[in-house]
């Protein structure tokens, strides 16, 4: 949690850039026509560490739209305890079985917030998802890309509720921020990190910056 708050106070202030006159009142002018679609980058962080996706969006209205998205993370358990290795300097994780991966899909509703009320370069909005989610684990004890030639798979259900923002008035790029806590729920016994240690939730709190183009 203190990784990703650290992060929002680093990342928000670059994204602010391009949006004046945020809190104050919207001026008695038409509001800007952005184009339906777009798609792009998410670029995610969790205590997981740093993932990427990709996603879809398409506008039903001016408030309302429809998004897909994929993304891939690591999941970790809140257990891990972190060595050095005194002979290799190289860092390694106490009792670590398998290394946890998560690439949730999802669909949802995305719903913009103060259309009225505020400047279109600052368009926040709250949005949700539901979708599967693949479980990916590989043996922590393998090289890490050589390690997913031996990778094992499960199938959870999954999505997520979240709050963000879409940056600027620029009709043809889009750059936003959005704020998610993910549930990720698997129906058998889970799957094993740590060694004896077995895990069925996989979910927590994301942050993921957007960077995407809109046509």
């Amino acid at each position: 949690m203190k990784k990703l708050i650290i992060v929002l106070i680093l990342v928000i202030p670059l994204l602010n850039t391009n949006a004046q006159g945020i809190g104050k009142l919207a001026p008695d002018t038409p509001p800007v026509e952005f184009p339906d679609n777009s798609f792009g980058l998410d670029i995610i962080f969790s205590e997981g560490g740093i993932g990427f996706g990709g996603f879809y969006r398409h506008s039903l209205s001016n408030k309302i739209t429809f998004f897909t998205d994929l993304s891939m993370s690591e999941s970790k358990d809140d257990q891990e305890i972190v060595r050095i290795d005194p002979f290799t300097l190289q860092p390694f994780t106490l009792f670590k079985l398998n290394r946890i991966f998560i690439l949730p899909l999802n669909f949802g509703i995305q719903y913009r917030l103060f259309t009225d009320e505020i400047y279109d370069n600052l368009r926040p909005y709250i949005n949700f998802g539901v979708g599967p989610t693949l479980v990916l684990t590989t043996p922590n004890n393998q090289e890490f890309f050589k390690a997913f030639g031996d990778a094992r798979s499960k199938y959870a259900v999954g999505g997520y509720i979240g709050f963000g923002a879409n940056f600027g008035i620029d009709k043809s790029n889009l750059v936003g921020i959005n704020v998610r806590y993910h549930f990720i729920h698997l129906f058998d016994k889970g799957v094993e990190g740590l060694v004896g240690n077995f895990r069925k939730n996989l979910g927590g709190i994301f942050l993921a910056i957007n960077i995407g183009f809109m046509y």
